[in-house]
Formats: C-alpha cells, sequence, structure tokens
C-alpha cells in the first residue's frame, strides 16, 4: 500500500474523531481582540496543548507573552529527515456583526 493510500485510509478511519475534535475547538470563542475573552483564548491554548500530547508531541508548552499564548510542540523522532514547521493562529476575531450569521459562529453547522 503507498503512502498516499495509508494517508487516505488513515484519514477515512478517523473522520469521526477528527470532526469531534474540529466541532470542539470551534466552541471556544477565542476572541483575542475581546478583554473578556481573555479566559478563552488561554483555555483554547490548554486544548491544543492537550491534542498535541495526545499525538505524541515529545515536547509541548504553552509560553506565555505580553499578549497571549504560544503554543510550541516538537517531534524529532526521525533523524536525518526534512523538519516541517506549522504556523497556525487559534484565535478569532469577533463575529460582529451577530446578527448576520445564520448559525451562531462557535457552534459547528454541517450544510
Amino acid at each position: 500500500m503507498s503512502h498516499v493510500d495509508q494517508t487516505v485510509e488513515h484519514i477515512r478511519a478517523n473522520h469521526p474523531a477528527s470532526l469531534e475534535q474540529l466541532t470542539e475547538l470551534l466552541a471556544l470563542p477565542s476572541i483575542s481582540t475581546l478583554p473578556e475573552h481573555r479566559n478563552d483564548v488561554r483555555r483554547t491554548a490548554e486544548w491544543l496543548k492537550a491534542r498535541l500530547d495526545a499525538v505524541g508531541m515529545e515536547r509541548t508548552a504553552i509560553m506565555d507573552t505580553p499578549g497571549h499564548p504560544v503554543v510550541y510542540a516538537e517531534w524529532l523522532g526521525a533523524p536525518g529527515e526534512p523538519v516541517l514547521l506549522v504556523y497556525g493562529h487559534y484565535d478569532v476575531q469577533p463575529a460582529d456583526p451577530i446578527e448576520e450569521w445564520s448559525a451562531d459562529p462557535f457552534s459547528a453547522t454541517t450544510r
């Protein structure tokens, strides 16, 4: 079986669990520009760190900054292989104007 076939098989087998995790993540209102959501941003960082720990990252950390925390993880278990860096934001912008949404912006909706 090719690496591509293995990857597709893995995605299909894990789709329900992946969708459940995405739904959990989307429910966290990590609105970084609103002070009242500071704890939600921290909770989202903790959620991400826990998921990274669960998938086997060897070193994970939540690093405090003057603004919001940064989540770091590494796995260097393939000596001599290329290193992949993934950079992403886990914070979101305010959902205003809320009345223009057709569904709750922090609740996953399948259409």
